[in-house]
Protein backbone atom coordinates (compact mmCIF):
# COMPACT_ATOMS: atom_id res chain seq x y z
CA UNK A 1 0.00 0.00 0.00
CA UNK A 2 1.21 3.45 -1.02
CA UNK A 3 2.42 6.05 2.05
CA UNK A 4 2.78 9.26 1.70
CA UNK A 5 6.13 10.77 2.58
CA UNK A 6 6.41 14.38 2.28
CA UNK A 7 4.04 17.20 1.70
CA UNK A 8 5.08 20.78 0.13
CA UNK A 9 2.31 23.90 -0.41
CA UNK A 10 4.45 26.18 -3.19
CA UNK A 11 2.97 29.36 -4.84
CA UNK A 12 3.79 28.87 -8.26
CA UNK A 13 4.18 32.92 -10.40
CA UNK A 14 2.32 31.99 -13.45
CA UNK A 15 3.21 34.04 -16.84
CA UNK A 16 2.28 33.65 -20.11
CA UNK A 17 -0.37 30.95 -19.24
CA UNK A 18 2.38 28.55 -18.09
CA UNK A 19 5.05 27.44 -15.66
CA UNK A 20 7.88 24.74 -15.68
CA UNK A 21 9.16 21.94 -13.51
CA UNK A 22 12.82 22.15 -14.50
CA UNK A 23 15.86 19.80 -13.17
CA UNK A 24 18.11 22.25 -11.46
CA UNK A 25 21.63 20.28 -12.43
CA UNK A 26 21.08 21.92 -16.34
CA UNK A 27 23.64 19.39 -17.66
CA UNK A 28 20.31 17.22 -17.89
CA UNK A 29 17.98 19.99 -19.25
CA UNK A 30 19.16 20.11 -22.98
CA UNK A 31 16.43 22.82 -23.72
CA UNK A 32 15.32 25.16 -20.57
CA UNK A 33 12.09 26.47 -20.26
CA UNK A 34 10.12 27.71 -21.85
CA UNK A 35 11.58 26.86 -24.90
CA UNK A 36 9.74 24.16 -26.67
CA UNK A 37 6.17 24.49 -25.22
CA UNK A 38 3.10 23.24 -26.57
CA UNK A 39 0.53 25.67 -25.36
CA UNK A 40 -2.26 23.20 -26.73
CA UNK A 41 -1.52 20.66 -24.04
CA UNK A 42 -2.19 20.74 -20.16
CA UNK A 43 1.47 19.14 -19.50
CA UNK A 44 4.02 18.01 -21.28
CA UNK A 45 6.94 16.27 -20.69
CA UNK A 46 10.72 16.96 -21.94
CA UNK A 47 14.00 15.74 -20.92
CA UNK A 48 14.65 17.49 -17.40
CA UNK A 49 11.50 19.13 -17.24
CA UNK A 50 7.61 19.40 -17.26
CA UNK A 51 5.81 22.16 -18.80
CA UNK A 52 2.37 22.88 -17.73
CA UNK A 53 -0.05 25.23 -19.28
CA UNK A 54 -2.25 27.39 -16.82
CA UNK A 55 -5.78 28.63 -17.63
CA UNK A 56 -4.89 32.30 -16.62
CA UNK A 57 -2.03 34.63 -18.48
CA UNK A 58 -0.53 36.22 -15.22
CA UNK A 59 -1.35 35.09 -11.64
CA UNK A 60 0.00 33.09 -8.92
CA UNK A 61 -1.37 29.81 -8.63
CA UNK A 62 -0.88 27.55 -5.47
CA UNK A 63 0.57 23.61 -5.69
CA UNK A 64 0.52 21.06 -3.01
CA UNK A 65 3.36 18.59 -3.76
CA UNK A 66 2.77 15.27 -2.38
CA UNK A 67 5.54 12.57 -2.77
CA UNK A 68 4.35 8.93 -1.96
CA UNK A 69 6.94 5.99 -2.14
CA UNK A 70 4.45 3.70 -4.82
CA UNK A 71 1.50 5.11 -7.19
CA UNK A 72 -0.92 6.93 -4.83
CA UNK A 73 -4.39 6.24 -5.70
CA UNK A 74 -6.01 8.56 -7.92
CA UNK A 75 -7.18 11.85 -6.44
CA UNK A 76 -9.79 12.04 -8.62
CA UNK A 77 -12.54 12.33 -5.42
CA UNK A 78 -11.13 15.05 -3.78
CA UNK A 79 -11.64 18.38 -6.67
CA UNK A 80 -13.55 18.80 -9.53
CA UNK A 81 -10.72 18.70 -11.80
CA UNK A 82 -10.67 20.71 -14.58
CA UNK A 83 -7.34 19.39 -16.16
CA UNK A 84 -4.59 16.56 -15.14
CA UNK A 85 -2.06 14.76 -17.03
CA UNK A 86 1.02 12.15 -16.01
CA UNK A 87 4.46 12.08 -16.94
CA UNK A 88 7.99 10.44 -16.15
CA UNK A 89 10.80 12.97 -15.00
CA UNK A 90 14.67 12.15 -14.62
CA UNK A 91 15.87 13.88 -11.35
CA UNK A 92 19.75 14.22 -11.15
CA UNK A 93 19.57 16.21 -8.42
CA UNK A 94 16.83 15.80 -5.89
CA UNK A 95 15.61 19.18 -6.50
CA UNK A 96 13.23 20.62 -9.59
CA UNK A 97 13.41 24.65 -9.89
CA UNK A 98 10.12 26.58 -10.92
CA UNK A 99 9.86 27.96 -13.89
CA UNK A 100 8.44 30.65 -15.37
CA UNK A 101 9.27 32.64 -18.68
CA UNK A 102 10.81 35.02 -16.55
CA UNK A 103 13.10 32.72 -15.22
CA UNK A 104 13.54 30.80 -11.91
CA UNK A 105 11.65 30.99 -9.28
CA UNK A 106 13.06 30.91 -5.58
CA UNK A 107 10.77 27.99 -4.40
CA UNK A 108 11.54 24.44 -5.81
CA UNK A 109 9.84 20.74 -5.28
CA UNK A 110 12.25 18.48 -3.30
CA UNK A 111 12.79 14.95 -3.79
CA UNK A 112 13.58 12.61 -1.05
CA UNK A 113 16.38 10.96 -3.53
CA UNK A 114 18.69 12.41 -6.29
CA UNK A 115 19.32 10.21 -9.35
CA UNK A 116 16.15 8.34 -9.47
CA UNK A 117 13.04 8.80 -11.89
CA UNK A 118 9.71 9.91 -11.05
CA UNK A 119 6.71 9.40 -12.22
CA UNK A 120 4.34 12.44 -12.07
CA UNK A 121 0.24 12.93 -11.82
CA UNK A 122 -0.82 16.95 -11.80
CA UNK A 123 -4.65 17.62 -11.44
CA UNK A 124 -5.47 21.84 -11.78
CA UNK A 125 -8.75 22.95 -10.88
CA UNK A 126 -9.92 26.73 -11.14
CA UNK A 127 -8.69 27.28 -14.91
CA UNK A 128 -11.71 28.59 -15.87
CA UNK A 129 -12.09 31.30 -13.13
CA UNK A 130 -8.63 32.22 -13.15
CA UNK A 131 -9.00 32.68 -17.01
CA UNK A 132 -12.16 35.43 -16.57
CA UNK A 133 -10.10 36.75 -13.70
CA UNK A 134 -6.62 36.82 -14.88
CA UNK A 135 -8.02 39.39 -17.45
CA UNK A 136 -9.11 42.46 -15.07
CA UNK A 137 -6.25 41.93 -12.46
CA UNK A 138 -3.74 39.26 -11.20
CA UNK A 139 -5.35 36.63 -8.84
CA UNK A 140 -3.77 34.72 -6.16
CA UNK A 141 -4.85 31.03 -5.26
CA UNK A 142 -7.61 30.85 -7.68
CA UNK A 143 -6.02 28.15 -10.09
CA UNK A 144 -5.08 25.25 -7.81
CA UNK A 145 -2.55 22.37 -8.59
CA UNK A 146 -1.78 19.03 -6.87
CA UNK A 147 1.10 16.85 -8.26
CA UNK A 148 1.51 13.44 -6.84
CA UNK A 149 5.38 12.15 -7.32
CA UNK A 150 6.20 8.18 -7.09
CA UNK A 151 9.53 6.75 -7.61
CA UNK A 152 9.59 4.57 -11.28
CA UNK A 153 10.15 0.70 -9.99
CA UNK A 154 9.51 1.54 -6.44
Amino acid sequence: MAELMQQQDLNIEVDFFGFGLQEVDDRFVPVGYPEGRVPEAFLTAHPGRIDVESGGHTHTAAMTVEVWNAEPPSADGREAWEAQGQARILSASGELALWAAAGPMTESVRLPEAGREWQVRIYCVGREEVRRLAEQSIPEGVERYLAQFWPVNA
